[in-house]
């Protein structure tokens, strides 16, 4: 592979433990939904003021060795005429790109999703690496219910995430690959458990047709939950639950696997996190996090949109990825969260 040296680079400066990935990629309708939540108008100058905040939040790198950028955010420069993806290096955090263009129904399948994107990929990651991005990210998304996800929604789906990530390793970008199973809906975590198995093992298979190689990719997947209108489940079965999963389906090259927090709030997502981390002492990957909300919200809530509120954003961001590195060691306690509130 041509670009093997750099891939390999790429995954040492992002699977090592204690260290995780921040998702600030929010699609236009996605942070304008989270910015009206604190009464923020989603223009370009305010999305460039919040994520530079996020990257120039001293301190950051200790906890963080990846941010997952939206296009618009490569180009776009901190106070200081640095460009985010510079600012974000500055503190030895890898820069890297979504690079799916969103989902729609899978003709022919109702119920069922596919991400559109491909056309024109190759060309677009080769801009993007220009510009600072040294990985990608593309996320599939599967719903739960009575029917869905078909076997056919989620053999397509795999077939276009292993395309994805050839065509990354291809042009010397590492691929997170994200098949995301969606807890909506009221099933219970047998059924999440059964399906995000179907999807990981189709996703895998997919991966060796493409030839993909998987020491140089990451996986982010779902942690396995029951539906949000079911019984909620202890953070020992989650962990539980979800390491059979992982054990049954993910080969042990994969060097690292960093949870999506999939609509858990940011506590819930570090106490689930702490307890894999706990009960998964004989993994052969790195188990950490690509939280987005669940490592923004309380930074969020902080800033208000309020340059006088910029320090205190920095230091809820900080705050809360400090509690999650604490939780890929299995050090994390509740009890922090008391002690800082």
């Amino acid at each position: 592979m041509q670009y093997s040296s750099e891939l390999e680079a790429t995954i040492n400066d992002m699977a090592q433990k204690g260290r995780g990935i921040l998702a600030a990629d929010e699609s236009a309708p996605t942070i304008a939904k989270r910015f009206k939540a604190i009464n923020v108008e989603s223009t370009e100058e305010n999305r460039r003021i919040w994520r530079s905040l996020l990257v120039t939040t001293e301190g950051l790198g200790q906890y963080i060795n990846g941010i997952i950028l939206f296009e618009e955010t490569l180009e776009q420069k901190t106070d200081d005429g640095n460009s985010i993806p510079q600012a974000a290096w500055a503190q030895t955090i890898v820069p890297g790109i979504k690079v799916d263009k969103g989902k729609i129904p899978l003709a022919l399948s109702p119920g069922d999703l596919i991400t559109q994107g491909l056309d024109g990929l190759a060309e677009r990651l080769r801009s993007y690496k220009q510009q600072g991005a040294r990985f990608a990210k593309w996320r599939e998304v599967y719903a739960i219910d009575k029917h869905v996800p078909s076997q056919h929604g989620i053999e397509a789906n795999a077939e276009m995430l292993a395309r994805y990530a050839a065509v990354c390793q291809d042009e010397g970008l590492v691929p997170i690959v994200e098949p995301e199973v969606l807890m909506d809906g009221d099933h219970d975590i047998d059924r999440h458990a059964n399906v995000t198995e179907a999807v990981q093992h189709a996703v895998f298979h997919a991966l060796h047709r493409h030839h993909v190689q998987l020491e140089l990719m990451i996986l982010k997947p779902n942690m396995v939950l029951p539906g949000k209108d079911c019984r909620r489940a202890s953070a020992d079965e989650v962990a539980t639950a979800t390491l059979k999963v992982l054990h049954r389906c993910v080969p042990s090259a994969v060097p690292s696997i960093n949870f999506l927090s999939g609509g858990q709030g940011p506590e819930e997502a570090t106490i689930n996190l702490n307890a894999l981390n706990q009960q998964s002492t004989d993994a052969p990957w790195k188990l950490s996090i690509s939280y987005g909300r669940a490592l923004q919200q309380t930074a969020l809530q902080a800033w208000q949109g309020k340059e006088d509120n910029y320090l205190l954003a920095q230091q809820a961001l900080l705050e809360r990825a400090r509690l999650n590195s604490l939780a890929q060691l299995g050090q994390y306690n509740p009890d922090m969260e008391q002690a800082d509130t």
